[in-house]
């Protein structure tokens, strides 16, 4: 089978799809939000990608983490699990706490 940068999530976990239509519906239909935080006049903001930005070998990259706002605008991570998503999102809403 050929590989792919697409995914779509099974409960938590991202599973890889070969399929662009159904990928596309998939990502219509279902929401990619894994967290969000907002602080005043801060967001933190952790989604699911849907597609790998590893760009390369290693595991896919699928998750990212963004805050908008404040000291740390645009500050971002991404990450492979869900797990790690959710981690990486509670370190950024406390670096934006941190600053304030």
């Amino acid at each position: 089978m050929h590989t792919t940068d697409k995914y779509i999530l099974d409960g938590k976990t991202p599973v890889p799809i070969y399929d662009l239509h159904k990928w596309v519906k998939w990502c219509q239909k279902n929401s990619r939000i894994v967290k969000r935080t907002k602080l005043l006049d801060v967001l933190v903001s952790t989604v699911f990608l849907g597609m790998d930005h590893q760009f390369g070998q290693g595991e896919p990259i699928l998750f990212e983490t963004m805050i908008f706002g404040g000291d740390h605008d645009e500050f971002q991570e991404r990450y492979s699990t869900w797990e790690q998503a959710e981690a990486g999102h509670e370190a950024a809403v406390k670096k934006v706490k941190k600053s304030k």
